[in-house]
């Protein structure tokens, strides 16, 4: 290989390695975004005064005074996991689920911050002592409609890339942990709306956020460490040149 040639190449490897860079950063964001929403959900569920994990939904953590955690919650996890599907879809490339999924889940990114935006209405004996509405305000209805996208789209995610592992022997077991996955989200966002379990819609809301958000960390590290080994394995080639 002539001079010219070594460093066109060169080069190449160069702005793939740092094409690769900004993937793994993006990517990084789909394991931080969600861990920390759980987190936050958690704690709060569990620490504000006059609320109830087991009965009510995580959106009404975004009333009452201390209401700005949760709505910064939502507008940071729907932020990162925007960035997240720009990575994972420059990580899929081509192939089945490869647009489908990333666009699933920016859709559902933008659905936390919509949520985050359009607080909820009250409900379900929170903030204690305010009664529930006899109809919908407009950013109410706002906020539900985005909660119904975010956990459906995150559920198209999950059947997408489904679709995807079920050929691919790298993600051996991840076709049928992403539909599990997926069908807990969906059964999670019906049951938790029937009004013979509202004591328990909390609960059962909190079970297919911790199932799909932890789906999406998973996701996310997994694409990671794959990158990361494409990038060693270009920096090897770089060396050996």
């Amino acid at each position: 290989m002539d001079k010219q040639a070594t460093a066109t190449a060169s080069i190449s490897r160069s702005n793939a390695q740092g094409g690769d860079w900004i993937t793994r950063l993006l990517l990084a964001g789909g394991m931080i975004g969600p861990a920390l929403f759980v987190v936050v959900l958690l704690v709060e569920g569990a620490t504000r005064p006059g609320y109830s994990a087991w009965h009510q939904f995580g959106s009404e953590l975004g009333l009452s005074s201390q209401g700005w955690e949760q709505v910064a919650n939502f507008l940071i996890c729907g932020l990162f996991c925007l960035g997240f599907a720009a990575g994972l879809r420059r990580a899929l490339g081509r192939g089945k689920g490869a647009v489908a999924g990333p666009v699933a889940l920016a859709v559902f990114g933008v659905a936390l911050i919509v949520a985050g935006i359009f607080k909820t209405d009250p409900g379900l004996g929170y903030p204690p002592g305010v009664p529930a509405l006899a109809s919908p305000t407009p950013h109410g209805a706002v906020h539900a409609l985005a909660g119904l996208f975010a956990f459906v789209s995150l559920s198209v995610a999950c059947f997408a890339l489904a679709w995807r592992f079920a050929g691919d022997a790298r993600w051996r077991g991840w076709a049928a942990y992403s539909i599990l996955t997926g069908v807990v989200v969906v059964l999670s966002l019906v049951f938790s709306n029937v009004p013979s379990l509202s004591d328990f819609a909390g609960l059962i809301q909190r079970i297919g956020i911790i199932a799909g958000w932890a789906w999406i960390v998973l996701l996310a590290r997994g694409y990671l460490l794959q990158t990361q080994v494409s990038a060693t394995a270009a920096h090897s080639s770089v060396r050996q040149d």
